[in-house]
């Protein structure tokens, strides 16, 4: 045999084998959990809980890419499953694709038009302006047994709020919390509805009635800060930033606001 050839064969060997050590370790670095799941999915292919636990298994680990096609392989398992398009459209929504997100929650309720289908796809038309809003909160506000009147109203609100018709959006909030002074979302939208009309007071007395009600209101504080950053209240500004960060130290926006009051 020549040298050649010999180098050959062992150049073969070295490729065999450098393949198979890479296969056992890409075996080795699947994290435990994510086995443990992927083996009941094995061995239960149908059950819809075990596969919506390995997607959110993916979702609360920030990797929305493997968790979509999980969900996509589970859709063609069962393409008439609502529950598995309204689980899509809400990462699609978490991962900053509304319109993908709009699509999936659409096909939801053609399939099985629950009420939290609807109330989520209002929602999502108000923030891309998109007037269905305003259709789908009138038939929750005339569905017998709905019980979805303050989230109709909402609705509304919001739709009004992305318009760029602050007065109107604000009425709407105020009915909201009419119904239910413990609606912090409707809270918060009307004290941005008038930090928007740079009525910085006003939205600021919104947000302490807020988190008065609900002190670990994060949300409310950030906005607080907002309010006392335009006022030229920076320690007061900082103070608000750092409450909302104490409550979600992941807040991204509070971080920036204090990097902005030159907090690092």
């Amino acid at each position: 045999m020549t040298k050649s050839i010999s180098y050959f064969i062992c150049a073969i060997f070295l490729f065999i084998s450098s393949c198979n050590n890479s296969s056992k370790k890409s075996e080795q670095t699947i994290p435990e959990q994510e086995k443990k799941l992927r083996d009941q999915v094995t061995q239960y292919p149908d059950s819809t809980v075990v596969t919506e636990n390995l997607i959110q298994y993916f979702r609360e680990n920030g990797n929305y890419d493997q968790a979509l096609f999980e969900t996509d392989i589970a859709i063609k398992k069962d393409s008439l499953n609502d529950r598995f398009q309204d689980i899509k459209a809400t990462l699609y929504f978490e991962n900053g694709d509304t319109l993908q997100a709009v699509q999936c929650f659409e096909k939801a309720i053609y399939i099985n038009p629950k009420i939290e289908y609807i109330i989520s796809l209002g929602s999502l038309y108000a923030e891309i302006k998109n007037p269905r809003a305003l259709i789908l909160a009138d038939a929750l506000l005339s569905a017998k047994g709905s019980n979805a009147e303050i989230q109709a109203i909402f609705i509304k609100g919001l739709y009004f709020s992305y318009t760029g018709e602050k007065q109107k959006a604000i009425n709407y909030f105020n009915k909201c919390l009419e119904i239910d002074y413990r609606n912090m979302m409707a809270y918060r939208e009307k004290a941005i509805c008038l930090f928007d009309l740079n009525q910085y007071e006003l939205a600021l007395d919104v947000m302490k009635n807020a988190v008065k009600i609900q002190n670990t209101f994060d949300e409310g504080y950030y906005w607080m800060g907002r309010c006392y950053e335009k006022l030229d209240k920076r320690k007061e500004a900082i103070e608000n930033y750092q409450l909302a960060l104490q409550i979600d130290p992941n807040y991204i926006e509070a971080k920036d606001a204090l990097r902005r009051c030159g907090i690092n």
